[in-house]
């Protein structure tokens, strides 16, 4: 079996508050539905993955029309308000492993964990049903970094054959008074790619997924 490696940026926009046990359900256009659980229904191991400053975030979407697509994940680094590299993570019609290429079923699941490592590096491990990739991206000396579903927070569109976001690994807005806020960012609609120059974030992964 091959293994592929990546990483990448992790939580949800339901900030501190939308705990780290919650799940959520709600039906996306053209038939996908997608339901998230964040952290882990085991309260004593979120304790451990908060402690360790760990996101892990569950996604599965289920629609009779994933059956025969393939799956093409990208990202955006963007430092500054600039996109300054746009790469994709994995393509599973480039695998060249043909159970891998395409959905046989119509529920796909994912699996992100994610961290700011010792190097001040953002690690990310995705794991699909049969393989995992691994990955790292230059980051800021900072413990603020949150993964977040933005197809969830920000109630953005989903649909078969284009791309969409989907995650977020973001720094919080900081207000004047020196309070912090994620949500604020992650719930902020569309305009995702000008975050940076709106909210003055440095730097943030933006994720985006397309079934074709």
């Amino acid at each position: 079996m091959k293994t592929i490696k990546i990483i990448a940026v992790a939580l949800s926009c339901f900030g501190a508050l939308l705990a780290q046990e919650g799940e959520v359900d709600f039906n996306l256009p053209k038939g996908l539905t997608m339901e998230t659980q964040y952290s882990t229904k085991d309260s004593e191991l979120g304790d451990v993955l908060s402690f360790e400053g760990i996101d892990y975030m569950k996604l599965q979407f289920r629609g009779d029309s994933l059956i025969g697509k393939g799956y093409h994940l990208t990202v955006k680094e963007i430092w500054d308000g600039k996109v300054v590299n746009d790469t994709t993570v994995i393509n599973s019609r480039a695998i060249g492993i043909n159970q891998f290429e395409t959905l046989n079923d119509s529920v796909f699941n994912m699996t992100i964990i994610a961290k700011l490592d010792e190097d001040n590096k953002l690690k990310m491990t995705i794991r699909f049903p049969r393989f995992s990739i691994q990955k790292k991206f230059d980051a800021i000396e900072s413990d603020d970094y949150s993964l977040r579903n933005l197809a969830d927070e920000s109630n953005l569109d989903i649909a078969y054959n284009k791309r969409f976001y989907l995650l977020g690994y973001i720094l919080p807005y900081e207000r004047e008074d020196g309070s912090k806020s994620w949500c604020e960012v992650g719930s902020s609609g569309e305009d995702i790619e000008n975050w940076g120059r709106k909210f003055g974030i440095k730097h943030y992964l933006l994720f985006e997924m397309k079934f074709e």
